[in-house]
């Protein structure tokens, strides 16, 4: 699939575990450098690993993008909003995309189809939670089709300030 204005092929498939170190290194760069995770610290490839089992052992969707060379440049996946019986319907997903590779439209690639993974999937609602001031994530998802429904004023805490958090959501 090819990227509006950019001469690059991506390539949104299904994540492989092979792809994990890819993944866990694009993470830790959000969580040590930015507030797209409310994460201080990074994780392990161990860490790294243990999650994506546990997502392919519930069925949920967790999904990678390759550029043209096979470089992975961002992911996403998804899980239950919260445990209890009648949010079973609510799912949460997290998008994250390498920091060379932002504004490229490759959060978009990723997370259209995995809103259509949740959707089959038998979720009825996505959520995400997003840093107010995270311009680019919260036009990535209006430009989804996610609504953002509610703030809470200084729900975060990271870097030494307050941010205040921005639930979005869609219908799927």
């Amino acid at each position: 699939m090819k990227i509006p204005g950019s001469d690059e092929a991506i390539v949104v498939c299904a994540a492989r575990r092979e792809d994990m170190s890819a993944v866990v290194a694009i993470y830790n760069d959000a969580a040590l450098h930015t507030t797209a995770t409310f994460d201080y610290d990074a994780r392990t490839l161990e860490q790294q690993h243990e999650l994506f089992d546990e997502k392919a052992r519930e069925g949920y969707g967790f999904l990678v993008a390759h550029g043209a060379d096979g470089e992975v440049l961002g992911f996403c996946t998804y899980g239950l909003y919260r445990t209890r019986p009648g949010w079973r319907f609510a799912c949460e997903h997290s998008v994250y995309v390498a920091g060379h590779a932002r504004r490229r439209g490759i959060g978009r690639r990723l997370l259209l189809p995995l809103q259509e993974h949740a959707r089959v999937r038998g979720f009825h609602t996505m959520v995400g939670v997003v840093d107010e001031g995270n311009a680019a994530s919260l036009a990535l998802h209006h430009a989804c089709g996610f609504e953002t429904f509610g703030v809470l004023k200084e729900g975060g805490f990271k870097f030494d300030r307050w941010l205040d958090v921005a639930l979005v959501g869609i219908r799927l």
